[in-house]
This record gives C-alpha cells, sequence and structure tokens, in this order.
C-alpha cells in the first residue's frame, strides 16, 4: 500500500482511487457500501457467530461479550489481558514482533482507557484467542455472499417492476389522454360498468390499447431468483459450519451426500473451534479465568434431512437409504 500511495497526499480524486483498488478488486460490478448490501452483511455476520456456545467470566456478559465476539470475527483476534484497573479483559488488537516461527509475539493493546501493558507478550503476559489459523476474521465470507445476496434482491426488485400487465393506449391528442386516463382510473378503482364514447373506438369496435409486455408469466422469474438466493444461503451455512441439507434437489437425495455434506460443513469450522480452543486454554493458564467454547448445536445434516428442516416431506426411504426430496419415489 505505502509503495502505491507514496509520493501522494489526500485529497484522491476518483480516477486515482480508481486506479489503486484496480490493483486488488477487477473493475466488474459491485454492491459494496449501500444499504441493502449492509442489511444482508449485517445478518450474515450475526449467523456466522451461532455456530459456537461460549462460556465465559461473570464480568464479561453483556457488552463485553458482544465487543469480544465482533472483535474476534470481524478483527480475527482479541488478546486477554490483566489491567489494574477493569480486572481481565478482553481487547482489540494489533500484532506486532515474530518468534522462531514468525508468528506474532506481541499484542499491540491502543485503548486510552489502559495506561499500563500496551504491548504484552503472548504466551507470557497475554493470551491471544483467534479464530483461524491465518489470524483472519469472517467477514471475506461475509462480504461475498452479502454482495451477491444483495445483487439478487435488486433482480427480484427490477423482474417484479418489469412483470407487470401494464397497458399502452394509443390518443390523437391530449384531450383523448385525458379520457383514457379518467376511463383507466375508474377500471383501477373496480367500478363494475364503465361507460364510453363510441368515438375512442377503433372501426373494428374495440379501443385502441394493448399489453406493453404480453408474456408477463415466461419473464417472471422472482421464484427461481429466491430460490437461488436460498442456494447463497445454504453454501453460506455450509462455510461457517451450520448444517443443510440440498433441500432444493428436484430428483433424490442419497444418504452418502448427506454424509458427505455433514464433513464439508463441520470440517472448516473443527479447524476453527480448535484454535480457538487453544486460545482459551492459554487464558486458563495465564489468569485462571473460566473461559471455553464448543459446538451450540451436534445437529447434523442428517438430523436436518430427517426432520429439523423446512420441507416436511425429505424422508429415508429403508428399502434404498435415499432421502426423497420432493415426497416422490420416482
Amino acid at each position: 500500500m505505502n509503495s502505491i500511495m507514496g509520493g501522494f497526499s489526500p485529497p484522491y480524486d476518483y480516477d486515482f482511487i480508481n486506479a489503486y483498488n484496480s490493483a486488488f478488486s477487477p473493475s466488474t460490478v459491485h454492491v459494496k457500501n449501500t444499504a441493502l448490501a449492509l442489511y444482508f452483511k449485517r445478518g450474515l455476520l450475526q449467523k456466522a457467530m451461532s455456530p459456537f456456545k461460549w462460556k465465559l467470566p461473570e464480568t464479561w456478559t453483556g457488552k463485553a461479550k458482544s465487543y469480544m465476539l465482533y472483535v474476534l470475527y470481524v478483527f480475527g483476534y482479541f488478546a486477554v489481558i490483566n489491567t489494574d484497573k477493569f480486572g481481565v479483559i478482553p481487547q482489540g488488537c494489533t500484532l506486532s514482533g515474530f518468534d522462531i516461527f514468525y508468528q506474532p509475539k506481541y499484542c499491540m493493546i491502543n485503548n486510552p482507557l489502559i495506561k499500563y501493558h500496551k504491548s504484552p507478550e503472548i504466551g507470557k503476559n497475554c493470551a491471544l484467542v483467534r479464530l483461524q489459523p491465518d489470524y483472519m476474521g469472517v467477514m471475506d465470507i461475509v462480504n461475498y455472499y452479502g454482495d451477491q445476496k444483495a445483487l439478487m434482491a435488486e433482480a427480484v426488485g427490477v423482474n417484479a417492476l418489469n412483470s407487470k400487465l401494464s397497458w399502452a393506449f394509443a390518443v390523437k391528442d391530449k384531450g383523448q389522454s385525458t379520457t383514457y386516463k379518467e376511463l383507466y382510473d375508474r377500471y383501477a378503482s373496480g367500478e363494475p360498468a364503465i361507460f364510453i364514447d363510441k368515438s375512442l373506438l377503433t372501426p373494428d369496435g374495440k379501443l385502441q390499447a394493448q399489453f406493453i409486455n404480453k408474456d408477463v408469466k415466461n419473464s417472471y422469474i422472482i421464484t427461481d431468483l429466491l430460490n437461488d438466493m436460498r442456494t447463497l444461503d445454504n453454501m453460506f451455512d455450509t462455510e461457517i459450519g451450520i448444517p443443510n441439507a440440498n433441500t432444493m434437489k428436484r430428483e433424490r437425495l442419497i444418504t452418502d451426500e448427506v454424509n458427505a455434506n455433514n464433513f464439508e460443513t463441520k470440517s472448516k469450522c473443527e479447524l476453527w473451534l480448535e484454535t480457538l480452543k487453544r486460545g482459551c486454554e492459554e487464558a486458563r493458564d495465564l489468569f485462571g479465568i473460566e473461559l471455553d467454547v464448543d459446538w451450540r448445536d451436534e445437529l447434523t445434516v442428517s438430523d436436518v434431512a430427517l426432520g429439523a428442516t423446512e420441507n416436511p416431506s425429505l424422508v429415508e426411504n429403508n428399502n434404498n437409504k435415499e432421502l426423497t426430496g420432493n415426497g416422490k419415489n420416482g
């Protein structure tokens, strides 16, 4: 970043910002920094926090717990330090130094209310609880799926607008235009009978009106878009360890596929859980606090497929060990 920005100082023009961003993100369609994208990202971030249940010290409930979780999942880690004024608390930090394995050695605490122990040594004066082995949070996953869902939601709105059954009237002058507007207002208001001047009719006795979009049924794709959004939800759930079954499948869901999804769903989160537990253990050894984390629920994809799902027709066939996704045997 410094090499690119070196020699320049703010304010930056749009052309320079685009040139800078293109080094990291290709020029394409983005929905970043929109209210719609932020709406989905907020929900996805909270969902990402849900697979694990924490056992915390009594003083970490309420605001301290919320602070700890958001720091952990957004930035990827937090430090546990002992202060003379606040006791043992979680704190957001940056990392510095390195040991023989090129791993961070110190936590840099930048809190104006903490006057001492600004750079404690990891494993000696502080414990570092991290979410992933690479010290990253989940915002890359949240941003990707939040952007995708925002694009889908925009498409749903556009398709709903384009799927309206609109009329077009051919008029001679402004007066006839006003007459047709009044006629349509009366029709739209639900009047059972409307009487019009026959001068508005064509020689064959019809109104000079036609549909703008005559093929509304085939242009209506909202159902498909909503199904795709549900698929994105399932993909995100798989990423963060929430069990889900391929209930959108039209044919059959084989038991082996469910078992494979069980492993795919839990494999990454098992790694996250192991990493979190190591940090909690280090905090317990250093400060003697009650800090631990575990699965919130041991629910698996098999459980989802066999009843804990919004699709009650997903049942097991004991003869061929298949899970029918639509309640049919064909």
